[in-house]
């Protein structure tokens, strides 16, 4: 018993650690493995912080420096916060280091290690450039401290740039560094678990789950935390059940009954009373309360007052909160400490577990929380830095919700000037959703919002915010803004494409004044979406555009639409988009540095690409793609370039590791409709060549309607293409022509004739093996007719395998022959070697009708450029081709190794280029794949040669007899 006649509980918790020796073990082997990323990953109160913090005294550690930060659920309106917790006091550490000039860039962050960081960079322009710029800081940083454990805990609660830099740490990270992360499993957001999903198969790799304990762990921890050799099973049995097995419940639920008295020291050892007289509470919510319950007046009070705070505080922050004298609350922390619900650390205290902090909460009266908080707003004002986000929280919990909006607002400034735009939009949605505002200050936040949330890469769906302040909003350029901020959310998520260009047009209306937004209005009205809109009214937008360009002041808007015009120009054949991208690469010089001009490039390549532009949409994609990871560190320009690159990869030929590629992207970014279409659209038109035509067809067929609901009209001929090959070779010509007749329709609509003549030569196969001669003919006549004076590359390849097609039907060889090899010729001039393939097996069928002996070698030409490919299902067909007339063809190389056998030409350069000392990111720079690819590449290279490193990679690369 204390002085005054409390009871007093004695150790609360155990000395060592019990029931976890095997995921220690596994821990502390991933840690040694450096680099390492290790999850653990288990619900409120299960042990993951203990687990983790025993590992610093495993022998595994010695000579590792442990950094740790944690999440919390209260966020402060500063980015990276775990990172600045873990490495504000690296000081001394990071004295006399050699550090990069970059990591300047982290004064702002650091004000702590203003001695030993370099001067302060020169600030840049784009916000995307300045938080690459801090990423590749942070990681020096964590470079230059050696070996290092790197601990974030309860990631569940992070913001999204520090999940955001976790991303690009664990990328590459440093071969010193192993990062230990914690998180509540049906907490973690998907962008949380995915940071761990797919590690380089270079970073060691380790989850470590952790399950409830069973009734012997129990015993065993209660045993420990008593202090005694065992307790009875029978009551191990009991305590298990009630605590549910967690770790913080069984401790709880000991220390109450201590308290209780219904547990007391008898002999050297422990007496209870019988266990239907023990009345123990279930899990942890009740036996906390009990336990504050016990306590003094003034105990109690500051326990309460910690519960409010919620996060660490000092002990002048609680004693402003409780209203108690200095002395009282003094009195009141100590004995709050004695129980063992609070730990202290560095002259702050707080709750041991976060869980124990939400059951006092939880049992405080509206009235009394409410005060509380009101106090606790106030208290944490003298904080330095102020915390504006814990001000917000606290004055919204005290029902004070104009001044939690004015808190918010401020909290919003800060992190915009901070440059976090995810959590500007989180703190102004929560506003927007649950205050009752002004229309003039709704609209006004609102449009912030809008803004924010369209720098995000996972866009939030705040469409009914924007909806709900335009219907308040009175005529003029708030209300155009609001209009045009609706229609890009549509544009980008690709719902209601009628709303989304109503939007665009009534904005219009109200932004006379504001020509950067007109503009930008105008060429996003050109974009296609809906099929009642003719072609010459888009290209008038278009026109209206560049008449309004000149008074555009901002370079970057400037730019955008610049490119835009050229993206619409380039589908639509008008010869004006080469020389608008020549300007964009003059006023660029060439360079795309920064995330706006990333997307000039990468829009005009895309466009480039679907218009058989291929060399051009290569050396823009290229170009977009050097620069994407540093002009956005979210990863989502370089996800969107690569997604491009595969349709480039497709067109000219380079299909070896295209669809492991699409694999990796297409598992990363599922979030982004746009470019999901694409990578489904390339892997579908793969799907075919491995001969499994039954799957490819439904593929095909699926994703021909949906790329055609979202309005990708660019994109369809290519799937609409391969599903007429497919079904015309399996006799169902008749319905693939009807399946697709609406794609078809959608493409001539909008006028896109450069777009659609890839997709002619298929159509008119389909039309002839319908028995539909007339019309496969005037099918051809219509795609002429409206393809003079228009730049469409495609054209005479298509066309002329198209009229080959219509010969040969009618027995006209020697006609057909010309055509096809025509049409070959023009599509290796456009680097499109399987067009170039199909065409001269077609030609090879004609000169075989002729008896002309040239057939073979053309086939041969053809056959060659499968086999290299991997095209089994052309190469099949075209074996039998030569086979019914009497010829036995060898058998081609095949472009991918089989395993232990030999390597795929992929593997092969990846492997060279490692082995000639480049990293994964430099190699992925150079073959313009993902470093994930690269590494499944290098990996697979490495296992069939038996090589444990690149030196060793390197000796068998010169050896012939190696795979």
């Amino acid at each position: 018993m204390s002085a005054d006649g409390r009871r007093g509980v004695g150790q609360t918790v155990s000395p060592v650690l019990v029931g976890r020796d095997a995921e220690l073990e596994r821990l502390a082997a991933a840690v040694a493995a450096r680099p390492s990323v290790v999850v653990v990953e288990g619900e409120a109160g299960i042990g993951k912080t203990r687990l983790v913090a025993e590992l610093a005294a495993r022998p595994e550690a010695a000579g590792l420096r442990f950094l740790s930060g944690g999440c919390s659920q209260i966020r402060e309106p500063f980015p990276l916060g775990p990172l600045v917790e873990a490495l504000r006091s690296c000081g001394g550490d990071l004295a006399g280091a050699a550090l990069s000039p970059v990591a300047g860039a982290l004064r702002s962050l650091f004000p702590e290690l203003a001695d030993v960081l370099p001067a302060a960079p020169e600030p840049l322009d784009d916000r995307a450039a300045e938080r690459h710029r801090l990423f590749r800081g942070l990681g020096v940083v964590l470079a230059a401290l050696g070996p290092t454990v790197l601990m974030v805990e309860d990631l569940h609660w992070a913001d999204e740039q520090t999940v955001e830099f976790l991303a690009y740490l664990l990328a590459n990270p440093p071969g010193t560094l192993s990062v230990v992360l914690t998180y509540r499993g049906e907490e973690a957001p998907a962008g949380v678990r995915a940071l761990t999903a797919r590690p380089a198969d270079a970073i060691a790799h380790e989850h470590v789950g952790l399950a409830p304990l069973d009734e012997a762990q129990t015993r065993a921890l209660a045993a420990a935390i008593l202090g005694s050799e065992e307790v009875s099973a029978e009551f191990a049995a009991h305590l298990c059940v009630r605590a549910s097995g967690l770790p913080l419940a069984i401790q709880e639920l000991l220390a109450l009954l201590r308290t209780r008295g219904a547990l007391i020291r008898w002999e050297g050892g422990w007496a209870r009373r019988a266990l239907d007289a023990l009345d123990v509470p279930v899990g942890v919510r009740a036996s906390v309360q009990e336990r504050v319950g016990r306590l003094s007046p003034a105990a109690r009070g500051v326990a309460e007052a910690a519960a409010a705070l919620q996060l660490a505080s000092p002990v002048a922050v609680l004693t402003g909160v409780t209203g108690l004298s200095p002395a009282e609350a003094a009195d009141g922390v100590d004995e709050v400490l004695d129980s063992g619900l609070f730990v202290e650390r560095d002259g702050v205290v707080r709750f041991r577990h976060v869980l124990a902090a939400q059951a006092v909460h939880e049992g405080i009266s509206l009235g009394r929380r409410q005060a509380l908080h009101a106090a606790a707003a106030t208290a944490v004002r003298d904080l330095r830095p102020v915390p504006l986000g814990r001000v917000a929280y606290h004055l919204r919990q005290a029902g004070r919700l104009g001044d939690w909006v004015d808190a918010a607002e401020s909290a919003a400034d800060q992190a915009f000037a901070l440059g976090d735009d995810a959590e500007v939009a989180r703190l102004l949605e929560d506003v927007l959703r649950h205050a009752d505002l002004a229309p003039e200050r709704r609209a006004a936040l609102t449009i912030r919002l809008g803004w924010a949330a369209s720098e995000l890469l996972h866009l939030p769906d705040v469409g009914d915010l924007l909806a709900e302040a335009l219907d308040k909003a009175p005529p003029g350029p708030v209300r155009g803004e609001l209009r045009f901020l609706l229609g890009m959310q549509l544009e980008v998520t690709r719902t209601d494409p009628a709303r989304r260009y109503r939007m665009f047009t009534d904005a219009l209306e109200d932004l006379a004044e504001r020509p950067e937004l007109a503009a930008w209005t105008m060429v996003a009205l050109a974009l296609p979406a809906t099929m009642d809109v003719p072609p010459h009214e888009r290209l008038g937008w278009l026109e209206r555009a560049l008449e309004t360009l000149p008074e555009v002041g901002d370079p970057a808007t400037r730019l955008l639409v610049l490119s835009k015009v050229a993206m619409v120009f380039t589908v639509v054949g008008d010869p004006r988009w080469a020389e608008l991208t020549d300007r964009v690469m003059r006023e660029t010089g060439g360079y795309a540095g920064r995330r706006r001009e990333v997307s000039a490039y990468r829009s005009i390549g895309d466009e480039a690409c679907f218009s058989g532009h291929h060399e051009v949409a290569l050396h823009l994609l290229t170009k977009a793609l050097e620069s994407a990871a540093s002009a956005d560190v979210t990863g989502g320009m370089e996800f969107r370039c690569r997604a491009s690159m595969t349709l480039v990869a497709y067109c000219r030929g380079t299909w070896d590791g295209l669809g492991e590629e699409i694999e990796t992207l297409r598992h990363g970014r599922s979030d982004r409709p746009v470019e999901v279409s694409l990578l489904d659209a390339v892997a579908a038109c793969l799907s075919p060549a491995p001969g499994r035509m039954d799957a490819a067809q439904d593929l095909l067929r699926e994703v021909v309607q949906r790329v055609g609901a979202m309005g990708d009209v660019d994109l369809l001929p290519f799937p609409v293409s391969m599903l007429l090959r497919v079904a015309t070779a399996r006799g169902e010509a008749a319905a693939a022509i009807a399946e697709t007749s609406e794609a078809v329709a959608m493409w001539e609509a909008n006028g896109f004739w450069p777009v659609g003549v890839r997709a002619v030569p298929a159509l008119v196969e389909a039309v002839l093996a319908a028995g539909r001669p007339a019309e496969a003919a005037a099918l051809v006549d219509r795609y002429e007719s409206r393809l003079p004076g228009v730049d469409a590359p495609l054209a005479p390849a298509a066309l002329r395998q198209a009229r080959g097609l219509v010969a040969a039907a009618e027995q006209r060889w020697s006609e057909g022959a010309a055509h096809f090899a025509a049409s070959a010729a023009a599509f290796g001039a456009l680097s499109a070697p399987y067009e170039a393939a199909q065409a001269n097996e077609q030609a090879a069928a004609c000169l075989f009708a002729l008896g002309d002996a040239a057939a073979e070698d053309t086939l041969k030409a053809a056959t060659t450029v499968y086999g290299e490919l991997g095209a089994r299902w052309d190469l099949d067909r075209a074996t039998q081709l030569a086979r019914r007339w009497g010829l036995r063809p060898s058998s081609p190389a095949p472009a991918r190794g089989v395993a232990g056998d030999s390597l795929s030409a992929r593997q092969r350069q990846v492997a060279r280029l490692a082995a000639q000392g480049l990293t994964n990111q430099e190699i992925a720079r150079e073959m313009f794949l993902s470093p994930k690819t690269v590494d499944k590449h290098l990996g697979a290279a490495m296992r069939k040669f038996g090589a444990r490193s690149r030196t060793e990679l390197a000796r068998h690369l010169d050896h012939p007899s190696g795979p």
